[in-house]
């Protein structure tokens, strides 16, 4: 029995359990609400995600070709508008997920305005927009099946078969999809992190990726400046957000465990060690600064540590920060990653400053020595210059091969004199290819773009701008967005429909019957389209 005649039936007997006082109530009406409305709470949603993200994350164990992708938004609606895409271009939202990046939401979503990444955004914006994100999912689900109905009601007025909308209906596709959210740094102590991750959870997070850096120091990955705690302090905050997890009955919840040591020169603290080789001990072994042997050397308010069975004056900054030695990102990064999967995390990220297969590969083959099943979640960041990199990356390749390439100026290379050039075809090649690379050598399980919509409001609002502003006027947004819209099949062009106009008058016939005044009658303009 279909879940709709399932439905259907208990209401129908629980309404004429009721008698005369719910006879005025149609059964066939309460069936399509709640099927229209799967997830009733944040934490329903968190745990079939949840369930989601763990058998991706298997499939991908047996096949590394079944990775997962997913765009940061910042916005229900873009969220909205990116699932609604994938299931009309794809047929499925299988293996594509939604990501919410800290970035964005300082820059877009807080009250004081565009911020830097750094923290300094509230904290409550986050879960507000895992939120806002689902509440547009659910929307989509509730227009879409409300559609469907129609079209069941119709098939039946007319005596028409329903059996193809029937089925649709039985086995319809949730836009409801996983959320990797971003915690930046926790947003203070461990004890804030928990707070923090259970607001985030109850409103639906899966998944919550926080990082290594000092959460009132916090810089973007991306900018320099980044300060790396402890690893016993990390492991705290690891362990804070799984606690989060399991008091709220999300058993298998994510946790993304990143690591900015890479590019973090800088630590706040000296690690307290208790013996030698310990964590503490291995974090403060790549402190930089000069050993000893003369006390005339030690100057008032100097800090000394025991390193090796010499004394070791770290190096530190007039702000009081220590300095790690040079070189040394690479083997923090890893003991980073297996200290982390050793001790509760699921996934990795690994920031880096470039898209370089081979350089995320000879990290991830280093932590698979330990952990054979590690695996990363891959920031495919806009701020890599992606053209420049990957044909640099196919000019020194060349360059070792012996080619020719006097008609080639490497520094210049982004230049639009080179766009039909073979060099670029070939570096055009490695970028549609690198996620599938990077998730066969380079062990990336989930691929993201952290700020895509970010530039692609920017970029569509500069173009309708300038035409509309300019000589074409009104022709800039027919030609340019709302012609596209029609020709291009986007829901979206009936926009009164997608803002939930046939929803609400659905709901305005069920409560009012013949009474109801409705907004999609024969003078809505919508039916233009």
């Amino acid at each position: 029995m279909s879940n709709y005649r399932s439905e259907l039936d208990n209401f129908a007997n629980l309404i004429n359990q009721q008698g005369a006082s719910w006879s005025n109530l149609n059964p066939d009406y309460a069936a399509r609400m709640k099927l229209q409305n799967q997830f009733k709470t944040g934490l329903d949603i968190a745990k079939y995600t949840a369930d989601i993200m763990r058998k991706d994350m298997a499939d991908y164990d047996a096949d590394s070709a079944q990775y997962t992708q997913s765009l940061g938004c910042w916005h229900g609606f873009i969220g909205q508008q990116k699932m609604l895409a994938i299931k009309k271009h794809h047929g499925t939202t299988d293996k594509r997920y939604l990501y919410l990046s800290g970035w964005m939401v300082a820059a877009l979503r807080s009250e004081f305005g565009p911020l830097p990444d750094q923290s300094m955004h509230e904290k409550t914006s986050v879960p507000a927009l895992i939120e806002e994100l689902y509440t547009f999912l659910r929307q989509a689900d509730a227009r879409e099946l409300g559609h469907l109905f129609k079209e069941l009601e119709q098939a039946r007025n007319n005596n028409e078969d329903t059996a193809a909308i029937q089925d649709k209906i039985d086995n319809f596709e949730t836009h409801i999809v996983p959320i990797v959210a971003d915690i930046d740094a926790g947003f203070g102590n461990e004890e804030a992190t928990y707070l923090l991750a259970k607001k985030m959870i109850e409103a639906g997070a899966c998944c919550i990726q926080i990082e290594n850096q000092v959460s009132d120091a916090k810089q973007c990955g991306h900018q320099d400046g980044k300060v790396t705690v402890p690893h016993e302090e990390f492991l705290a905050k690891i362990r804070a957000v799984r606690y989060a997890f399991l008091e709220l009955g999300v058993d298998n919840g994510v946790i993304v465990a990143r690591t900015d040591s890479l590019g973090a020169g800088l630590t706040q603290k000296i690690a307290v060690s208790q013996q030698p080789g310990d964590l503490a001990d291995q974090y403060n072994a790549f402190i930089d600064g000069e050993e000893i042997t003369n006390i005339a050397d030690i100057n008032n308010g100097d800090v000394l540590i025991k390193q090796n069975d010499q004394l070791l004056k770290p190096a530190r900054l007039p702000n009081g920060l220590f300095k790690f030695k040079a070189g040394t990102g690479e083997d923090r990064v890893v003991l980073d990653c297996i200290t982390s999967l050793q001790n509760g995390a699921d996934l990795l990220w690994i920031e880096t400053e470039k898209p370089h297969v081979g350089q995320i590969a000879s990290m991830v083959n280093r932590i698979r020595e330990v952990v054979p099943n590690a695996k990363l979640v891959y920031n495919n960041s806009p701020s890599f210059n992606w053209t420049l990199n990957f044909r640099q990356q196919v000019f020194d390749a060349w360059e070792q091969e012996g080619k020719d390439l006097s008609s080639y100026n490497r520094n210049e290379l982004m230049n639009v004199e080179y766009d039909s050039t073979e060099l670029a075809k070939a570096a055009d090649e490695k970028i549609q290819s690198f996620q599938k690379d990077a998730a066969r050598e380079a062990g990336i399980f989930h691929h993201l773009i952290t700020l895509p919509t970010y530039h692609t409001a920017a970029l569509s609002t500069d173009n309708l701008a300038k035409g509309y502003f300019g000589e074409e006027g009104m022709l800039a947004y027919v030609a340019g967005v709302q012609r596209q819209e029609i020709r291009q099949g986007l829901a979206c062009v009936k926009h009164q429909d997608m803002a939930g106009s046939n929803i609400g008058d659905d709901h305005k016939e069920f409560f009012s019957g013949e009474q109801a005044l409705k907004a999609s009658g024969k003078d809505n303009t919508m039916n233009q389209f």
